[in-house]
């Protein structure tokens, strides 16, 4: 097990709610990205850590070997891998997301 696997592991099992990104949640650097954190803000998530994959290369290629998800955002909520901006809009869109959030008690 390598050092990123073991800090990704760690980052989603310490958080209730985990973005790894390109960007920040302040400087998303990427449409997806800007998409998942606005429907998140929208959903009500206030405990969000983002992780911003473009300041490591190894977690940028850690966390798809990781979800075993080839693209970047990637959504964690208790743990678990839930997808990326697609699924994220249709989760905030049918209600899914906002109750999901509040069972890891990370909204408003």
């Amino acid at each position: 097990m390598s050092e990123v696997q073991d800090f990704i592991r760690e980052t989603v099992t310490n958080h209730p709610v985990v973005l790894f990104m390109k960007g920040s949640a302040q400087v998303p650097q990427c449409g997806f990205s800007g998409r998942a954190i606005q429907a998140l803000r929208e959903a009500g998530a206030s405990k969000l850590v983002t992780v911003n994959v473009l300041d490591d290369e190894e977690v940028r290629q850690g966390i798809k070997e990781f979800s075993n998800w080839p693209t970047i955002p990637q959504l964690y909520i208790k743990g678990e891998f839930i997808g990326g901006s697609d699924i994220i809009g249709e989760m905030l869109a049918s209600g899914e997301l906002q109750a999901a959030l509040k069972e890891a008690g990370a909204n408003e």
